[in-house]
């Protein structure tokens, strides 16, 4: 062993054992790797930075874009609504939104997939009247296996393939994934949602500090609105999927309390609900209905003012006998927070129409969350109390000059994403294309979206603001930092030389049991540390190994692809098994109840289909 290889084995080994203690965020320990191979001589200066170049990174940050331009246009909504049953049973309804989740998370960054679905699974809970992580759970394992399904699935794949162009095979194609990583996802998919109650039942984890209530607000009937000549019960029935209630109508400037179950709803009427945030955008879109304050004013005094779907003309209201301001931010500027009044706010006391919002800071406000009682009185005139929550939507900066103003507190910024047809559409056209262009080999998979970005940008699909916010920086600057180390790996004989160590010591020569033996490791690995830094990691020693064996090196990256993408062991492992820890009230060690079959499972099932699809 040479000097070389002790050296890079050590900053290995305390590079992976960084890992597992978690203290440092992975990106800076990737770095100080990276850092540590140039001082040692094992990376030459002026290539230290290469990786972030690589064809593989320049392609997770196109692929992160083009799907936040899908969550953004309400493309992944109309999904759900078309695909998910309504009334179906456990099984069932978890088989279709796993599979759901699954099917995303094959053609845009599984933890966006993830963070779409979450609130439409806590909903499903509710129906099903399951405690909440028992659809989480499942949800967070189909988006991971769904990854596993194509090129842009997962950044695992990326650098796979990225690894097999470095070994004078070229990378490997947009659907090289699929055989393998599709039959292995439909038997996880299956199994999940029918072995959902292995997971434990738990109670939601800080549910009394962060849940915050219903939101009373007013929405308005447009004369195209699908709710126009529906029956109030009608109505009722659609709401109440999503935990929505109607309890007054605002006809021809008359307050109707409890409507009757049989009145007539007509293009015009003003409805005051209670519902969620995070259904208040689902509900208006799937009824057609527009939030009141975008639609309040008269043709008189045109002037731009923000809303949630775009600039429309606004005017000084009949209600708050104002007028909005004029130098309003354009709509991919608006924010919206929630914000909460202090006992010693000076608002307290006043309601909207008393502190101006549109004249003296450009804002609305859209909603009001009050615990335990509902206001009969408009929102407009609604007379604010210390410990509302208040949903306000405008420019950051009048959001932040209200705040300082009134003493109000920024709980956190909110997303509510009315669907646009038309740039879901155009969003779902870019990605299409995109990947397309990449699958027949018309374009390299990162020039290919490339482009895609560009257009994205271009039909501002995604605001020009949110662009770089899409981005998961932290994982840019760890994939872009191991690249080279793991080139290091190869360059001092190291991979070569752990390859030969597992070979003789476990596999002694034997090509099957050698591959295995890769998935195992690489699935081991990936449930404790991040999946991209797994696979950049296990790619040389997979290279290696089928070097040493004189065997075809293409089911070696495949089982590092198939292993760096089974992380069900812990909360660790991926970011979709984190963004389930506190909404499920789960405990470190209440993973592998559901995980470890599944991690068998995928074993038994992936390596005869490595060993058919991809020979040795």
């Amino acid at each position: 062993m040479t000097n070389n290889q002790i050296l890079i084995l050590a900053i290995l080994a305390l590079t992976v054992l960084m890992f597992l203690w978690g203290r440092w965020r992975h990106d800076i320990v990737a770095v100080a790797a990276l850092l540590a191979c140039v001082l040692g001589e094992l990376i030459v200066p002026g290539d230290a930075f290469t990786g972030f170049s690589n064809p593989a990174v320049i392609s997770v940050v196109c692929v992160l874009i083009l799907s936040r331009g899908l969550q953004l246009s309400g493309a992944v909504d109309v999904l759900v609504r078309l695909t998910l049953p309504k009334k179906a049973g456990p099984t069932l309804s978890l088989a279709a939104l796993v599979g759901l989740g699954a099917m995303l998370s094959g053609f845009m960054n599984n933890v966006g997939a993830m963070a779409l679905l979450m609130p439409v699974a806590v909903q499903l809970a509710g129906r099903l009247e399951l405690p909440p992580g028992r659809v989480l759970m499942p949800l967070a394992f189909g988006t991971i296996l769904g990854g596993m399904t194509t090129l842009i699935g997962t950044p695992p794949n990326l650098i796979v393939s990225g690894f097999r162009a470095q070994s004078s095979a070229g990378s490997f194609g947009m659907f090289d994934f699929t055989p393998v990583g599709l039959g292995v996802a439909l038997v996880g998919v299956a199994f999940v949602a029918v072995a959902w109650r292995l997971v434990p039942s738990r109670k939601q984890q800080g549910a009394g500090d962060f849940e915050t209530g219903s939101y009373q607000t007013e929405v308005h009937v447009p004369p195209d609105s699908k709710a126009a000549g529906m029956t109030m019960s009608e109505l009722e029935m659609v709401l109440d999927e999503a935990d929505a209630l109607v309890f007054g109508v605002v006809r021809q400037n008359r307050h109707l309390t409890a409507p009757q179950a049989g009145r007539l709803v007509l293009a015009g009427d003003i409805l005051i609900i209670d519902a969620d945030v995070a259904t208040l955008g689902t509900v208006l879109s799937e009824l057609g209905l527009k939030l009141e304050e975008a639609v309040k004013p008269e043709p008189d005094l045109p002037v731009k003012a923000p809303t949630l779907g775009g600039t429309v003309k606004l005017n000084a209201s009949a209600d708050d006998n104002e007028a909005p301001e004029a130098n309003a931010p354009p709509s991919d500027e608006i924010e919206l927070m929630e914000l909460a009044v202090l006992p010693m706010s000076n608002i307290a006391g006043l309601s909207a129409k008393d502190m101006r919002l549109r004249m003296h800071y450009g804002l609305n406000l859209l909603a009001v969350s009050r615990e335990g009682t509902r206001s009969k009185a408009r929102l407009s005139h609604l007379t604010i109390q210390a410990g509302d929550l208040l949903l306000m939507q405008g420019s950051s900066e009048a959001l932040a000059e209200f705040s300082a103003d009134t003493g109000c507190v920024p709980l956190a910024e909110r997303e509510l994403h009315m669907p646009n047809n038309k740039k879901a559409v155009i969003a779902s056209l870019i990605m299409a294309l995109s990947v397309g262009a990449a699958a027949v080999g018309v374009l390299p998979a990162a020039i290919s979206f490339g482009l895609g970005v560009l257009a994205t940008m271009v039909f501002r699909t995604v605001p020009l603001r949110a662009v770089y916010d899409a981005i998961d920086w932290p994982v840019v600057v760890l994939l872009g930092a191991l690249i080279p180390v793991a080139g290091a790996m190869e360059s001092t004989g190291t991979a070569d030389l752990i390859a030969r160590v597992l070979l003789d010591s476990v596999a002694q020569g034997n090509a099957v049991i050698a591959l295995m033996l890769i998935l195992v490791v690489t699935m081991c690995l990936s449930d404790l540390m991040n999946n991209a830094a797994t696979a950049a990691v296990m790619c040389p020693i997979a290279i290696g190994t089928a070097s040493a064996l004189g065997v075809h090196v293409d089911p070696f990256l495949m089982a590092v692809a198939i292993g760096a993408s089974c992380a069900f062991l812990t909360p660790i492992g991926h970011q979709n098994n984190t963004l389930i820890l506190g909404p499920g009230g789960f405990r470190f060690t209440d993973y592998w109840r559901l995980g470890l079959p599944l991690e068998l499972l995928v074993i038994v099932v992936s390596v005869p289909l490595l060993l058919w699809v991809w020979p040795l």
